[in-house]
């Protein structure tokens, strides 16, 4: 991205009251930040739901000097910034309508890695919670997927700690900007995870460590993956608000129960007993729900049989691929809002009725 992009692109993003949602419907109908900023100059912005204090507001920004002291930063601590007009900017987060315009990234990690999930849970981690974390984790170590969390105490650092003993990517989301890191006593663990993994954030580094920013930063946790898991959590909690945020966005969201008597599985449980989240036990449950078992072998001299009669979801699903053509699982999820785990199962029946074929990379295509 060059200098003057991501001038315009920062001042956006720090521009009162114009969030993310309405920072991108801007982007999208004007193709760029500098181009909104003249718009708003000149009183050209007619675009949906963008009223007059937002207009107001972006003629009246003024801490110029604040962005090109960022920009310096982020030169000198060599960061990466990504944007929604990159290819890099994650494909599950594009589809989050609150996701961040641009954030910042430091690692090696692929940020559009075919299987990601995200582990959080309570900071008051118990023995229980930390020997499923492992559990987990070991089991999933052949699929080889990247582990992402939130590097806060008790069950995110336990997730990172687990993914780097197994040799895993691991992503920590950071709730402040990249001149510190908190708590301070993971700063070693943070030090590996750029060697194997790596750490986002879209605060600034004169960003004030907020609690406020933590909970926002759950949005971008839930939203980069595939799924989300609850290891442990009370009744009240962050890994509660990821799991609202993971189903507003259709991701599948799963959680390990406990005793009823357990205060840190009360949350857990109530998640499964609302249907917010599928209950797993193991590795497996994941591996199965999410379908990351090896591709099926396609029927020898498959033939269509036209007078299946298929319902809405199928439908839907038979529309999309006759429009757009080969397409992966999680890109037609994301496409028709459904849960990854419930499109693997309408896939499942459409492919054993020889209406569509599965190709390798969890492509599927129709016969």
């Amino acid at each position: 991205m060059d200098t003057d992009a991501l001038y315009y692109l920062l001042a956006l993003q720090k521009v009162k009251n114009i969030g993310d949602i309405s920072a991108k419907k801007l982007l999208r109908h004007f193709g760029s930040a500098k181009a909104v900023f003249e718009a708003a100059k000149h009183n050209e912005i007619a675009v949906q739901d963008i009223g007059s204090v937002m207009i107001q507001s972006l003629r009246q920004f003024n801490d110029w000097q604040r962005v090109s002291d960022e920009i310096k930063y982020i030169e000198q601590n060599r960061l990466k910034v990504v944007s929604i007009f990159d290819d890099a900017y994650p494909y599950r987060l594009q589809h989050a309508p609150d996701g961040p315009i641009l954030f910042f990234y430091q690692g090696n990690a692929d940020l559009n890695h075919r299987k990601m999930i995200s582990i959080v849970g309570t900071r008051n981690m118990t023995s229980y919670g930390k020997r499923m974390v492992a559990e987990l984790i070991e089991g999933l170590v052949d699929y080889k997927p990247i582990i992402v969390s939130g590097l806060a105490y008790g069950v995110d650092v336990e997730a990172h700690l687990q993914a780097l003993k197994h040799n895993l990517p691991t992503i920590a989301v950071l709730g402040h900007g990249f001149q510190r890191i908190y708590p301070a006593i993971h700063q070693k663990v943070a030090r590996q995870m750029l060697e194997n993994g790596g750490l986002i954030s879209e605060f600034w580094h004169t960003d004030s460590v907020d609690r406020n920013n933590f909970l926002k930063r759950n949005r971008i946790v839930a939203g980069m993956s595939e799924a989300v898991v609850i290891i442990e959590s009370g009744v009240k909690g962050g890994a509660l608000v990821t799991a609202d945020i993971a189903n507003s966005y259709n991701r599948d969201v799963f959680a390990v129960p406990g005793r009823t008597t357990d205060t840190f599985s009360k949350g857990c449980n109530n998640l499964i007993k609302q249907n917010k989240a599928a209950l797993i036990t193991d590795a497996q449950d994941i591996i199965n729900m999410l379908q990351w078992t090896e591709e099926r072998i396609k029927p020898a001299n498959p033939q269509l049989n036209l007078f299946v009669d298929l319902n809405d979801d199928e439908q839907r699903i038979f529309d999309l691929l006759q429009a757009e053509g080969k397409m992966s699982l999680d890109e037609m999820a994301l496409k028709l809002e459904m849960p990854v785990s419930k499109m693997a199962q309408i896939l499942l029946q459409m492919e054993l009725n020889n209406i569509i074929s599965t190709l390798p990379g969890k492509f599927f295509e129709l016969l």
